[in-house]
Protein backbone atom coordinates (compact mmCIF):
# COMPACT_ATOMS: atom_id res chain seq x y z
CA UNK A 1 0.00 0.00 0.00
CA UNK A 2 1.28 3.48 -0.89
CA UNK A 3 0.17 6.42 1.29
CA UNK A 4 -0.76 9.69 -0.37
CA UNK A 5 1.65 12.46 0.60
CA UNK A 6 0.05 14.11 3.67
CA UNK A 7 1.36 17.47 2.43
CA UNK A 8 -0.92 17.18 -0.61
CA UNK A 9 -3.88 15.37 0.95
CA UNK A 10 -6.08 16.69 3.74
CA UNK A 11 -7.28 14.17 6.33
CA UNK A 12 -8.08 11.40 5.92
CA UNK A 13 -4.82 10.17 4.43
CA UNK A 14 -5.49 7.22 2.14
CA UNK A 15 -3.42 4.10 1.71
CA UNK A 16 -3.64 3.19 -1.95
CA UNK A 17 -2.89 -0.05 -3.78
CA UNK A 18 -2.53 -0.36 -7.55
CA UNK A 19 -2.39 -3.53 -9.69
CA UNK A 20 1.00 -4.95 -10.72
CA UNK A 21 -0.06 -4.76 -14.38
CA UNK A 22 -2.85 -3.16 -16.44
CA UNK A 23 -6.16 -4.98 -16.60
CA UNK A 24 -6.44 -7.33 -19.58
CA UNK A 25 -9.74 -5.68 -20.46
CA UNK A 26 -8.78 -2.41 -22.12
CA UNK A 27 -10.78 0.45 -20.70
CA UNK A 28 -10.74 -0.83 -17.10
CA UNK A 29 -8.72 0.75 -14.29
CA UNK A 30 -8.46 -0.49 -10.69
CA UNK A 31 -7.21 0.87 -7.38
CA UNK A 32 -7.63 -0.16 -3.76
CA UNK A 33 -8.31 2.41 -1.03
CA UNK A 34 -8.16 2.18 2.74
CA UNK A 35 -8.32 4.66 5.59
CA UNK A 36 -9.13 4.33 9.27
CA UNK A 37 -10.23 7.96 9.50
CA UNK A 38 -13.80 9.21 8.98
CA UNK A 39 -14.63 10.04 5.36
CA UNK A 40 -17.07 12.67 4.11
CA UNK A 41 -16.21 14.01 0.68
CA UNK A 42 -17.70 15.15 -2.62
CA UNK A 43 -17.14 12.96 -5.65
CA UNK A 44 -15.65 14.88 -8.58
CA UNK A 45 -17.28 13.70 -11.85
CA UNK A 46 -14.97 11.59 -14.00
CA UNK A 47 -15.49 10.34 -17.60
CA UNK A 48 -15.97 6.70 -16.63
CA UNK A 49 -18.55 4.53 -14.95
CA UNK A 50 -17.29 3.81 -11.43
CA UNK A 51 -17.80 0.66 -9.38
CA UNK A 52 -16.98 0.98 -5.68
CA UNK A 53 -16.77 -2.53 -4.22
CA UNK A 54 -17.20 -1.99 -0.49
CA UNK A 55 -14.99 -4.14 1.74
CA UNK A 56 -15.34 -2.18 4.97
CA UNK A 57 -17.40 -2.44 8.14
CA UNK A 58 -19.58 -0.50 8.71
CA UNK A 59 -20.57 -0.22 5.04
CA UNK A 60 -19.84 2.72 2.80
CA UNK A 61 -22.69 5.20 2.31
CA UNK A 62 -23.08 7.15 -0.94
CA UNK A 63 -25.58 9.98 -1.43
CA UNK A 64 -26.75 11.09 -4.87
CA UNK A 65 -27.81 14.58 -5.90
CA UNK A 66 -31.35 14.04 -4.57
CA UNK A 67 -30.06 13.03 -1.14
CA UNK A 68 -30.96 9.36 -1.64
CA UNK A 69 -28.45 7.17 0.21
CA UNK A 70 -27.13 3.81 -1.00
CA UNK A 71 -25.12 1.54 1.29
CA UNK A 72 -22.42 -0.94 0.35
CA UNK A 73 -21.08 -1.58 -3.14
CA UNK A 74 -22.35 0.92 -5.70
CA UNK A 75 -22.19 1.85 -9.36
CA UNK A 76 -21.85 5.55 -10.17
CA UNK A 77 -22.94 6.37 -13.69
CA UNK A 78 -21.19 8.65 -16.15
CA UNK A 79 -21.04 12.33 -15.24
CA UNK A 80 -22.76 12.45 -11.84
CA UNK A 81 -23.17 15.66 -9.91
CA UNK A 82 -23.81 16.12 -6.20
CA UNK A 83 -22.53 12.65 -5.22
CA UNK A 84 -21.01 12.36 -1.76
CA UNK A 85 -19.37 9.45 0.04
CA UNK A 86 -19.44 8.80 3.80
CA UNK A 87 -17.87 6.29 6.15
CA UNK A 88 -16.38 6.04 9.63
CA UNK A 89 -13.55 4.10 7.95
CA UNK A 90 -13.34 2.90 4.37
CA UNK A 91 -11.85 -0.07 2.54
CA UNK A 92 -12.94 -0.40 -1.06
CA UNK A 93 -11.82 -1.55 -4.46
CA UNK A 94 -12.63 1.07 -7.07
CA UNK A 95 -13.05 0.14 -10.73
CA UNK A 96 -13.28 2.70 -13.53
CA UNK A 97 -14.90 1.47 -16.73
CA UNK A 98 -14.80 3.36 -20.02
CA UNK A 99 -18.43 3.76 -21.14
CA UNK A 100 -18.32 1.25 -24.05
CA UNK A 101 -16.84 -1.34 -21.66
CA UNK A 102 -19.39 -0.47 -18.97
CA UNK A 103 -22.18 -1.03 -21.50
CA UNK A 104 -20.91 -4.55 -22.12
CA UNK A 105 -20.19 -5.45 -18.49
CA UNK A 106 -23.17 -3.78 -16.82
CA UNK A 107 -25.74 -3.78 -19.60
CA UNK A 108 -27.58 -0.79 -18.19
CA UNK A 109 -25.68 2.26 -19.38
CA UNK A 110 -28.71 4.21 -20.57
CA UNK A 111 -30.15 4.08 -17.05
CA UNK A 112 -26.87 5.02 -15.38
CA UNK A 113 -26.23 8.53 -16.65
CA UNK A 114 -25.43 10.58 -13.56
CA UNK A 115 -27.07 8.14 -11.12
CA UNK A 116 -25.97 5.95 -8.20
CA UNK A 117 -27.33 2.41 -7.86
CA UNK A 118 -26.45 -0.56 -5.69
CA UNK A 119 -24.29 -3.12 -7.47
CA UNK A 120 -26.77 -5.82 -6.47
CA UNK A 121 -29.41 -4.13 -8.64
CA UNK A 122 -27.29 -4.90 -11.70
CA UNK A 123 -25.45 -8.09 -10.74
CA UNK A 124 -28.00 -9.71 -8.44
CA UNK A 125 -26.58 -12.46 -6.22
CA UNK A 126 -23.29 -12.30 -8.08
CA UNK A 127 -22.61 -8.94 -6.39
CA UNK A 128 -22.63 -10.47 -2.90
CA UNK A 129 -20.69 -13.52 -4.13
CA UNK A 130 -17.94 -11.38 -5.65
CA UNK A 131 -17.81 -9.15 -2.60
CA UNK A 132 -17.43 -12.22 -0.39
CA UNK A 133 -14.47 -13.47 -2.43
CA UNK A 134 -12.86 -10.03 -2.22
CA UNK A 135 -13.31 -9.82 1.55
CA UNK A 136 -11.76 -13.26 2.00
CA UNK A 137 -8.70 -12.40 -0.11
CA UNK A 138 -5.41 -12.05 1.73
CA UNK A 139 -3.87 -9.28 -0.41
CA UNK A 140 -4.78 -6.47 -2.79
CA UNK A 141 -3.14 -8.31 -5.67
CA UNK A 142 -5.49 -11.22 -5.02
CA UNK A 143 -8.43 -8.83 -4.94
CA UNK A 144 -7.40 -7.30 -8.26
CA UNK A 145 -7.26 -10.78 -9.80
CA UNK A 146 -10.71 -11.69 -8.42
CA UNK A 147 -12.24 -8.46 -9.71
CA UNK A 148 -10.65 -8.89 -13.13
CA UNK A 149 -11.99 -12.45 -13.38
CA UNK A 150 -15.50 -11.27 -12.45
CA UNK A 151 -15.37 -8.50 -15.05
CA UNK A 152 -13.97 -10.86 -17.69
CA UNK A 153 -16.89 -13.28 -17.23
CA UNK A 154 -19.42 -10.54 -17.70
CA UNK A 155 -17.46 -9.00 -20.55
CA UNK A 156 -17.47 -12.33 -22.39
CA UNK A 157 -21.22 -12.73 -21.86
CA UNK A 158 -22.21 -9.11 -22.46
CA UNK A 159 -23.43 -7.40 -25.58
CA UNK A 160 -20.73 -5.16 -27.09
CA UNK A 161 -21.35 -1.50 -27.67
CA UNK A 162 -21.66 -0.50 -31.31
CA UNK A 163 -18.17 -0.15 -32.82
CA UNK A 164 -19.23 3.32 -33.96
CA UNK A 165 -19.93 4.30 -30.34
CA UNK A 166 -16.58 2.90 -29.21
CA UNK A 167 -14.93 4.92 -31.99
CA UNK A 168 -16.84 8.07 -31.01
CA UNK A 169 -15.79 7.69 -27.37
CA UNK A 170 -12.17 7.17 -28.39
CA UNK A 171 -12.32 10.36 -30.46
CA UNK A 172 -13.68 12.35 -27.52
CA UNK A 173 -10.92 11.09 -25.24
CA UNK A 174 -8.10 11.41 -27.77
CA UNK A 175 -9.09 15.01 -28.50
CA UNK A 176 -9.77 15.77 -24.80
CA UNK A 177 -13.34 16.70 -25.65
CA UNK A 178 -12.33 19.31 -28.25
CA UNK A 179 -13.93 17.72 -31.31
CA UNK A 180 -17.13 18.50 -33.19
CA UNK A 181 -19.81 15.86 -32.87
CA UNK A 182 -20.84 16.46 -36.48
CA UNK A 183 -17.31 15.52 -37.60
CA UNK A 184 -17.49 12.24 -35.70
CA UNK A 185 -20.88 11.49 -37.23
CA UNK A 186 -19.48 12.14 -40.71
CA UNK A 187 -16.49 9.88 -40.06
CA UNK A 188 -18.64 6.92 -39.04
CA UNK A 189 -21.25 7.55 -41.72
CA UNK A 190 -24.17 8.22 -39.37
CA UNK A 191 -26.53 11.15 -39.14
CA UNK A 192 -26.02 13.43 -36.19
CA UNK A 193 -29.43 12.36 -34.85
CA UNK A 194 -28.55 8.66 -35.02
CA UNK A 195 -25.20 9.19 -33.31
CA UNK A 196 -26.85 11.23 -30.58
CA UNK A 197 -29.52 8.58 -29.96
CA UNK A 198 -27.20 5.56 -29.95
CA UNK A 199 -24.51 7.30 -27.89
CA UNK A 200 -27.06 8.29 -25.26
CA UNK A 201 -28.51 4.77 -25.16
CA UNK A 202 -25.14 3.08 -24.73
CA UNK A 203 -23.30 5.49 -22.43
CA UNK A 204 -25.97 7.32 -20.46
CA UNK A 205 -24.98 10.76 -21.77
CA UNK A 206 -25.36 12.57 -25.05
CA UNK A 207 -22.11 13.04 -26.99
CA UNK A 208 -21.94 16.81 -26.44
CA UNK A 209 -22.33 16.43 -22.68
CA UNK A 210 -19.75 13.62 -22.73
CA UNK A 211 -17.31 15.86 -24.60
CA UNK A 212 -17.80 18.56 -21.97
CA UNK A 213 -17.15 15.99 -19.23
CA UNK A 214 -13.90 14.82 -20.83
CA UNK A 215 -12.69 18.41 -21.21
CA UNK A 216 -13.77 19.25 -17.65
CA UNK A 217 -11.77 16.27 -16.34
CA UNK A 218 -8.67 17.45 -18.17
CA UNK A 219 -9.13 20.94 -16.72
CA UNK A 220 -9.79 19.64 -13.20
CA UNK A 221 -6.56 17.68 -13.09
CA UNK A 222 -4.56 20.61 -14.44
CA UNK A 223 -6.02 22.82 -11.71
CA UNK A 224 -5.20 20.17 -9.08
CA UNK A 225 -1.63 20.09 -10.43
CA UNK A 226 -1.28 23.77 -9.56
CA UNK A 227 -1.89 25.52 -12.90
CA UNK A 228 -3.76 28.82 -12.88
CA UNK A 229 -7.36 28.96 -14.05
CA UNK A 230 -6.40 31.34 -16.87
CA UNK A 231 -3.71 28.96 -18.15
CA UNK A 232 -6.00 25.93 -17.82
CA UNK A 233 -8.77 27.66 -19.74
CA UNK A 234 -6.36 28.50 -22.57
CA UNK A 235 -4.72 25.06 -22.65
CA UNK A 236 -7.96 23.05 -22.64
CA UNK A 237 -9.87 24.91 -25.33
CA UNK A 238 -12.28 27.00 -23.28
CA UNK A 239 -13.34 30.30 -24.80
CA UNK A 240 -12.15 32.16 -21.70
CA UNK A 241 -11.83 31.79 -17.95
CA UNK A 242 -15.54 32.49 -17.45
CA UNK A 243 -16.38 29.57 -19.75
CA UNK A 244 -14.20 27.28 -17.62
CA UNK A 245 -15.83 28.58 -14.47
CA UNK A 246 -19.31 27.83 -15.86
CA UNK A 247 -18.39 24.24 -16.70
CA UNK A 248 -16.88 23.68 -13.26
CA UNK A 249 -20.03 25.11 -11.70
CA UNK A 250 -22.14 22.80 -13.87
CA UNK A 251 -20.29 19.63 -12.94
CA UNK A 252 -19.38 20.33 -9.31
CA UNK A 253 -21.27 23.37 -8.06
CA UNK A 254 -17.95 24.91 -6.98
CA UNK A 255 -15.29 27.32 -8.24
CA UNK A 256 -11.89 26.63 -9.89
CA UNK A 257 -10.17 27.50 -6.60
CA UNK A 258 -12.25 25.01 -4.62
CA UNK A 259 -11.90 22.31 -7.26
CA UNK A 260 -8.11 22.68 -7.32
CA UNK A 261 -7.93 21.50 -3.70
CA UNK A 262 -10.71 18.89 -3.83
CA UNK A 263 -9.69 15.90 -1.64
CA UNK A 264 -11.13 13.55 -4.29
CA UNK A 265 -8.47 14.67 -6.78
CA UNK A 266 -5.48 14.47 -4.44
CA UNK A 267 -5.34 10.67 -4.73
CA UNK A 268 -5.40 10.51 -8.51
CA UNK A 269 -1.66 10.78 -9.26
CA UNK A 270 -1.11 7.78 -6.98
CA UNK A 271 -4.19 5.71 -7.79
CA UNK A 272 -4.45 6.37 -11.53
CA UNK A 273 -0.96 7.24 -12.77
CA UNK A 274 -0.73 8.42 -16.38
CA UNK A 275 -4.00 6.85 -17.52
CA UNK A 276 -6.74 8.17 -19.75
CA UNK A 277 -10.50 7.62 -19.34
CA UNK A 278 -10.41 4.99 -22.13
CA UNK A 279 -7.94 2.90 -20.14
CA UNK A 280 -4.96 3.79 -22.31
CA UNK A 281 -1.84 5.63 -21.22
CA UNK A 282 -1.31 9.35 -21.57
Amino acid sequence: MRPVDPARAPAPVWEIATPPRPCRIRGVGMAGFRTSAPVDLDVVPYPAVTLALDLGDPPLAVDDATGRRTHGSVVVGLGPGGVRGHGSAVTCLQLRLAPPVAHRILGASSELGGTVVGLDQLWGRDAARTEGYLRAASSWDERFAIAEAALARRYAEGRPADPEIAFAWHQLVTNRGAVRIERIADEIGWSRKRLWSRFQAQTGLGPKRAARLVRFDDAAHRLAAGHSAARVAADTGYTDQSHLHRDIRTFTGTTPTTLATAPWLTVDPTAWPATRPDGGHA
